[in-house]
């Protein structure tokens, strides 16, 4: 891991269009709604050979209408806290405001390298801006468009020569070796379920923000943390509602955030309300991952709230089975990430999934399930021939996927798709993933011409 870089800042000044910019990425959802990060958001970032964490942070306000103005305070000062130099970003359309200078008073005791950006300087002809800003006492101040990069590579050189220890390749993983060695696991689920609690209780601190406001979490926040030797990744995500409920922009936006999470992950927890009771959204977002070919648990969360007795919980998760019955796969568990039950029980289940996840059964063994799975029930006729199957092959792992040749492909019933797959399972002990199985016509081998 390289040093960390938190950028700062009120809202709309252009931080996360900044963090984007310089991880080279789309991840910080921008809009001109003020307010929009409130969370610490991280990235990798990369200059001079020279790798580093960059944190984006929500703006500081000194009111803040929603209410979030303290835990956004608490957020950022975290990130100066863990930070290896600072970043202040400041409005140069907007010139400096009141809480601008009150910024300046907060970073002027930090021991810690601080850099004075002026952000929305699009080109020299503006540099004229800059003369308010040195009213501040600052002694340097950096003119930069982050939206059209005008000085952002000198402003990169600077910042890179604030690391103490020089960038020693043989040292240093890249950061796609990096994130091969974790798992991925991304927080999905209706909003205020609880996702934010659970990455707080797993992480043992207040990363993520947390209130009963449904909607507070609007971007996926990524945090990583090891538990016994093992490197996770956690994608915290914004609460997905139906979609006849969704009408905000920025909601919109957090919710797509949150199903592309799905595309970068490679086990969900779907957290339910137990409280609340399992409903078609929760079916239908657990149906998201599936679709996407994920790993899933399933987690009934606020258990402590639920009245129960000693059979409760299998009339929950039976009913949770018959209701997705797509995922029976799936398991499926009762926690409550408010007292911590059950909430380390979830990596050992998550390390069994995901081990399944990413299993390869040799060519042999599998033709021969398969010849016995046919054998115990040969497919029906199609126009009076009868289907046969010559081999199957697994062609990648997370998911298994698997094809077999056939002589007519699109004859097979799905039942007796259904039915493959189950001994698939059976036979290989790939009882808690998601299985791909398709289905291909056997190419005729071209006659040698004489």
């Amino acid at each position: 891991m390289g040093p960390v870089v938190a950028i700062i800042g009120r809202p709309n000044v252009g931080k996360s269009t900044l963090f984007n910019r310089l991880t080279r990425s789309r991840d910080a959802i921008v809009d001109d709604t003020p307010g929009v990060t409130r969370d610490r958001h991280y990235g990798e970032a990369l200059w001079n050979e020279r790798p580093f964490t960059l944190v984006d942070t929500g703006g500081i306000l000194a009111e803040d209408p929603d209410g979030f103005s303290d835990i956004i305070r608490y957020q950022v000062e975290e990130a100066i806290d863990h930070a290896d130099v600072i970043i202040l970003l400041l409005d140069g359309r907007a010139g400096i405001s009141p809480f601008d200078r009150e910024l300046v008073q907060l970073i002027r005791p930090l021991s810690k390298p601080v850099m004075v950006a002026v952000n929305k300087i699009d080109g020299p002809e503006m540099e004229a801006h800059l003369a308010e800003f040195y009213t501040l006492g600052i002694d340097r101040l950096y003119p930069l468009s982050a939206e059209h990069r005008f000085g952002v590579n000198d402003f990169l050189d600077d910042l890179v020569d604030h690391f103490d220890a020089p960038y020693n390749q043989s040292e240093s993983a890249t950061l796609d070796t990096i994130k091969d060695s974790f798992i991925r696991l991304a927080v999905i689920g209706r909003p205020n379920v609880g996702k934010s609690s659970l990455v707080n209780r797993i992480l043992g601190q207040e990363r993520v923000m947390v209130s009963q406001t449904p909607g507070t979490t609007r971007d996926a926040i990524d945090t990583t943390c090891t538990i016994e030797n093992q490197s996770y990744l956690i994608i915290d995500t914004a609460g997905i509602r139906r979609k006849g409920k969704v009408r905000q922009k920025l909601e919109k936006f957090s919710v797509i955030k949150a199903l592309k999470s799905l595309d970068r992950c490679h086990l969900a927890l779907v957290l339910i309300d137990a409280d609340e009771g399992i409903t078609d959204q929760d079916i239908a977002i657990a149906g998201y991952a599936n679709d996407r070919g994920r790993g899933a648990i399933l987690l009934l969360n606020k258990w402590d709230l639920v009245e129960k007795d000693s059979r409760t919980a299998d009339r929950y998760i039976a009913d949770l089975r018959s209701s997705a019955k797509f995922l029976a796969f799936a398991p499926a568990m009762t926690i409550s990430a408010k007292t911590g039950l059950r909430v380390r029980r979830i990596f050992k289940l998550v390390n069994d999934v995901y081990a399944q996840y990413t299993t390869r059964i040799d060519t042999g063994p599998l033709n021969r399930f398969l010849e016995q799975a046919v054998k115990d029930n040969e497919p029906s006729l199609v126009r009076g021939r009868r289907i046969k199957f010559y081999y199957a092959a697994q062609i990648s792992t997370h998911p298994p996927t698997f094809v077999a040749f056939v002589n007519y492909p699109n004859a097979v019933h799905f039942s007796y798709h259904r039915y493959l797959i189950n001994r698939i399972r059976s036979s290989t002990g790939l009882t808690q993933t998601p299985i791909r199985l398709y289905f291909r016509k056997r190419k005729r081998r071209q006659r040698r011409s004489k």
